[in-house]
């Protein structure tokens, strides 16, 4: 060939090898590394099964050999390496590699051992039954087809899918600048999932992860908290740490082993093996002294022998840090949608799939529709020959040729050349009386058929309702229990979660020190006992508050200052009887000098409550609770104080009590809270009772209709009085007397509105504590000495008063109450 003859064409070598690398890229991405949504399957997978389905190996037909599968699927749909194409149908066979096998593997198809699988002239295989349900319906003209590689053959674009074998049995591979790494899942979980799609097509992503817990590996395992599922279900991608399944077996008195009995996901069994003895051998690991592999047919057993006085955890943690004990599975749901590859979240998945089926049911419907009306034209035909059966036997009898007879019955009975040609094919036997009623018969059920299958067309809801009826019987027949457990991790626990829900009791003592107890612990005594230790205190240091909640309730801490802080009750220490507890400034941001002196329990949910906050002074402030909402670690202020006064006392109410309090000298107000008006935070609130010199308000309390007042003295001395005695008054006024006070009773510390299923709560200033029944304690006049409800020793007093829920009593302590003195004053002079 001379130089002239050559037309030679100048290209960038840039812009070839872009648009060269682009075509290889495309067909890697498209028709080689990731699986289409819609069936969960590469190109090669679906080849497969295809050719299995060619060469009739469904599961009651006899093992081919895997050699003459593999020949097949490169002979006519996939022109690539046998090895590739054998190492696929492989994977879909091995029972550690795919959650819900789709092969039927017969001979050595490899281990977990990471050992190789038999050369294919040696292996067999067919189709799992499960398989089965991936390709039913394809001849039904349920999905398209497309050339193979020579243009001789058509193969299927996708496979009808009768469950979403996507999620199902995962899927992994590398394409050109992207990959998939899609985790296999239960089978039952990812059904319900689609029955919830189908129910309510805007179900979110968090109620679909209550549906599909997580994905469920065929090797079990264990993950470990539930945020790297969260993260990949809402956004395609995440890391989801998976651990062996463990357990410590005590060998001797001081020795114990480690078992395995399941290992991460695509974990080399082997290697992982081999790994912990060099970790062993380099003494990177200390306290093993024998690692053997026990599996066997029963499932898979790795022993981990410890030395003597060895901490089996200590060994374990250490192992999943540098072994394969711990893995993390880095979770990418890319998938092809139209041909285009997508990061898809969970939804996204289902949706796909159940457009996919959509589709595959009004393929089918429409196919079944045109065979039924085909053979409701025949069988049209058939019944107009038999009703006029001597003149069809004439003119056939009378014709020369067929075709003159197939022409003869168009033109003479209307009929067209395919119900002609039917007639004509007929035999003789089904001009019977019988032959006859079965044809009628089945053109009737054709036209049943006719019907059911255009309303299927027709409406929506009915295609719907089929995919979950027919994905339904798919669980019914394969679904298994979860293999792979999902255990919460620290930092993923919500505390309350953990925390058994019981009624404590809370204290605080002068010194700031906190604990809780549980309620319990006290158990209930008569009127005069003595009561038990409540608390080992330091020197000169007594509780002042003590209050009943559970542990799950909020608790407002008020403080001398007028701010307000919140905890759970669960998140105050718990502590033994006689401990101190917790030093309060531990727990919240107190400035100095600043003391807890009213202490709330609030429940969830109180819509319209309000806070009525008193003072030592006798101001009075109502505010919205809801203004309380959002505390800050900080604290916040909950009311503005004037010079040298302090908040005494906090109450939660509905805005419609009535309020009573009583003061250091003896005296109580009663006054209903409508005559508080409701003001802000910061407000510095209203006068609620005109005090008397050196005099203070000690306690509040709400009014209960048919409840009594109850007061409690320095000395230890008490008494019930009826709420009637103490009439309504204006906010504002000084009140009446509630106690007669004498030396000998000390002045007002309590004052608290109990009924008879009530018990209280004494403590003294030695940190002794006495619980009793309200019932066992004298119900007398107002302006009364009362009677003694708690023996005092010299240089002590009663600093606290607590009203608490009745007990059922446990080895009930009786004390002899003579000698009490139950003298009673009667003196009602108002002030």
């Amino acid at each position: 060939m001379n130089q002239e003859s050559l037309h030679v064409i100048p290209v960038e070598i840039e812009a070839e090898m872009k648009k060269s690398f682009i075509s290889y890229a495309m067909a890697v991405i498209i028709n080689r590394a990731l699986p289409d949504v819609r069936d969960g399957l590469k190109p090669v997978h679906r080849r497969i099964l295809y050719s299995m389905i060619e060469l009739s190996l469904s599961p009651d037909k006899p093992h081919r050999k895997s050699a003459r599968i593999v020949g097949d699927v490169l002979g006519k749909y996939h022109p690539h390496g046998d090895t590739a194409v054998y190492q696929s149908m492989v994977r879909m066979a091995q029972d550690f590699s795919t959650r819900y096998m789709l092969v039927d593997g017969h001979g050595n198809f490899g281990s977990v051992d990471g050992d190789s699988p038999a050369a294919m002239r040696y292996t067999e295989a067919r189709l799992s039954k499960i398989a089965m349900e991936l390709i039913v319906d394809i001849d039904k003209e349920t999905v398209d087809y497309y050339p193979n590689f020579d243009e001789t053959l058509l193969q299927p674009s996708v496979m009808p899918a009768r469950y979403p074998n996507l999620l199902v049995n995962g899927s992994s591979g590398i394409a050109v600048g992207m990959a998939t790494n899609i985790p296999p899942h239960n089978l039952g979980e990812v059904i319900d999932g689609v029955v919830a799609l189908i129910d309510n097509p805007e179900i979110t992503i968090e109620e679909l992860v209550t549906i599909i817990k997580g994905p469920d590996f065929p090797t079990g395992g264990t993950i470990m908290g539930r945020e790297g599922i969260r993260q990949a279900y809402h956004t395609g991608r995440g890391r989801i740490i998976t651990r062996a399944k463990t357990d410590i077996e005590p060998l001797t008195v001081n020795r114990s082993s480690i078992i395995v009995s399941e290992i991460p996901y695509q974990v080399n069994k082997a290697r992982l093996i081999e790994k912990i003895a060099e970790l062993v051998r380099e003494k990177k690991v200390e306290g093993i002294s024998d690692i053997r592999d026990e599996s066997d047919r029963s499932g898979m057993r790795i022993v981990i022998e410890l030395k003597k006085d060895i901490n089996a955890s200590i060994v374990l943690n250490f192992l999943y840090k540098h072994t394969q004990l711990q893995e993390t599975f880095g979770v990418i749901m890319l998938a092809l949608v139209d041909g285009e590859p997508k990061v898809l979240n969970v939804k996204q998945m289902l949706y796909y799939y159940v457009e996919h089926q959509k589709d595959v049911i009004v393929r089918r419907t429409r196919y079944d529709l045109n065979k039924a009306e085909a053979r409701s034209h025949i069988l049209g035909g058939l019944i107009i020959a038999l009703d006029h059966i001597d003149e069809v036997i004439n003119l056939i009898r009378s014709s020369q040729t067929v075709q003159i007879a197939r022409e003869g019955l168009m033109n003479n009975f209307n009929l067209s050349d395919k119900q002609a040609q039917a007639i004509l094919d007929m035999r003789l036997q089904r001009l019977t009386g019988l032959e006859r009623e079965k044809i009628e018969a089945e053109y009737q059920e054709i036209q049943r058929s006719i019907t059911y299958y255009k309303s299927i067309l027709d409406n929506e809801y009915m295609v719907l309702r089929i995919i979950k009826e027919e994905i339904l019987i798919i669980k019914t027949k394969y679904n298994d229990k979860r293999r792979t457990q999902i255990e919460a991790i620290a930092n993923e626990i919500n505390m309350e979660d953990l925390i058994q829900e019981e009624n404590v009791v809370i204290t605080l003592t002068h010194f700031g020190y906190i604990k809780r107890l549980p309620s319990d612990t006290y158990r209930s005594q008569r009127r005069g006992g003595r009561g038990i230790a409540a608390l080992s205190t330091r020197e000169e240091d007594f509780v002042e508050q003590l209050l009943t909640t559970s542990t799950h309730q909020n608790v407002m801490f008020f403080t001398s200052l007028g701010k307000v802080f919140q905890i759970k009750a669960y998140e105050v220490p718990e502590a033994g009887r006689h401990a101190k507890g917790t030093a309060i400034v531990n727990l919240l941001q107190l400035d100095g000098g600043e003391k807890i002196t009213a202490v709330i329990p609030i429940e969830e949910n109180l819509e319209g409550y309000y806070l009525v906050m008193a003072t030592r002074k006798g101001i009075i402030k109502k505010t919205k609770l809801k203004e309380f909402h959002n505390i800050r670690k900080g604290g916040l202020l909950a009311m503005h104080l004037r010079d040298e006064d302090e908040l005494m006392g906090v109450l939660l109410t509905d805005g419609t009590r009535e309020i009573i309090m009583g003061t250091h000298n003896g005296f109580s107000i009663r006054f209903h809270e409508g005559n508080v008006r409701s003001m802000g935070r910061t407000a510095q609130g209203v006068r609620a009772i005109s005090l008397r010199k050196n005099d203070y308000v000690v306690d509040i309390g709400l009014v209960n209709e048919n409840a009594e007042v109850l007061i409690v003295s320095e000395k230890g001395y008490g008494k019930r009085t009826s709420i009637k005695e103490y009439r309504l008054q204006t906010r504002g006024g000084k009140g009446v007397y509630t106690l007669k006070i004498t030396e000998k009773t000390g002045c007002l510390v309590g004052l608290k509105v109990v009924t008879d299923e009530d018990d209280i709560m004494l403590i003294s200033s030695d940190g002794t504590i006495i619980r009793m029944d309200v019932d066992s304690i004298s119900s007398i006049g107002r302006n009364t000495q009362g009677v003694t409800l708690m023996r005092i020793e010299e240089g002590n007093s009663v600093v606290s008063v607590t009203r608490v829920e009745k007990m059922i009593e446990l080895n009930e302590e009786t004390s002899d109450a003579d000698g009490f003195n139950n003298e009673e004053i009667q003196d009602d002079t108002e002030i």
